[in-house]
């Protein structure tokens, strides 16, 4: 008997792998890694898990496909831009079809009712399934007994009655499941999301409305420097000199850059037209965050190379604060 577990690593999951390892059924996992995960580096600490399970684990990078999603999601956003709801449906759809190629039984998550007000609420947790084409096929053991019971159990994969009850917000319960079967390395408790964050939503929403096509270099662009709008123009300024490098590193070649020479300066990209209004508000952006300190500074630029300079007078705060994303 084999089941298919999404695995995401934080406390939730790692319990639901252990309670269906403990009723003898093998395990394998699956880890949706998206661009907007804010635990740790892609994986959230699935890997870390399945080591400690010995499991197999499938990581599955949500890409071109999952920015539609989030672009256009069916159910809409909760909190700022996370379309709950439409990403376990995505995550979900393509856990059936690996569930199929590897032979699973049945599917099972971490999903604690109540836990997530736009998507583990009743209601919603019977749409996921349905527009999944998963109904009555998902099991959730921690929070089993409270919900209808699934194939899983109704054809004996499982004992209903082995399964847990837990509902809501607090994780005493899953804590004190944590001592009963001694599991001392779970890396976030609740594991986040980029997309509930109000400054990054505010981004991606600036993106999705400039641009036709988005990719997951530009999303993770995103998370580096200080970003601008200008019409058709985006300014980003790097924050210190690990973002400057990033920043040179995975800039378009028509894109230029802009530093101040002779001081602590960050690099700033220009996208899009390369008008003299925008070159110098760039500048004026690149002048005002480094550590010259006079009125007028004198700003190096260019696409390759800083073969182009130009002096600007130094911006106000306001002025900043009405450019800024």
């Amino acid at each position: 008997m084999k089941a298919l577990g999404l695995l995401s690593g934080g406390l939730d999951s790692t319990l639901a792998v252990k309670l269906i390892l403990e009723r003898g059924i093998e395990v394998e996992a699956i880890n949706f890694v998206t661009p907007f995960c804010l635990c740790r580096k892609g994986g959230c600490g699935a890997s870390e898990a399945a080591k400690t399970f010995n499991i197999p684990l499938k990581m599955v990078s949500a890409g071109t496909d999952y920015l539609r999603v989030v672009r256009k999601p069916k159910f809409g956003y909760g909190k700022n831009l996370n379309p709950c709801v439409d990403c376990r449906i995505f995550m979900l759809k393509k856990a059936k079809r690996y569930a199929r190629k590897i032979g699973a039984k049945f599917i099972f998550t971490g999903e604690v009712l109540g836990q997530r007000p736009m998507s583990q609420h009743r209601a919603a947790l019977a749409l996921i399934e349905r527009e999944a084409g998963l109904e009555g096929k998902i099991l959730r053991p921690l929070s089993a007994k409270l919900l209808p019971k699934t194939e899983a159990e109704e054809k004996g994969f499982v004992d209903h009655e082995a399964l847990r009850d837990i509902s809501g917000r607090s994780r005493k319960l899953q804590i004190e499941m944590t001592r009963e079967f001694n599991i001392t390395n779970y890396p976030c408790s609740a594991g986040g999301c980029l997309l509930t964050d109000k400054e990054f939503a505010n981004k991606l929403r600036d993106l999705f409305l400039h641009k036709k096509r988005v990719n997951v270099k530009e999303v993770n662009l995103l998370k580096v420097g200080r970003h601008f709008r200008l019409g058709r123009n985006k300014v980003i300024v790097g924050r210190n000199e690990e973002e400057n490098k990033v920043l040179f590193r995975t800039k378009q070649k028509t894109d230029y850059y802009f530093e101040v020479p002779d001081c602590g300066s960050p690099t700033t990209i220009l996208q899009g037209p390369k008008t003299s209004s925008a070159i110098e508000a760039a500048a004026g952006l690149t002048a005002f965050h480094s550590d010259k300190k006079c009125s007028e500074v004198q700003v190096n630029f260019g696409q390759a190379t800083l073969d182009h300079k130009i002096t600007v007078a130094v911006p106000t705060l306001a002025q900043i604060d009405a450019l800024r994303i």
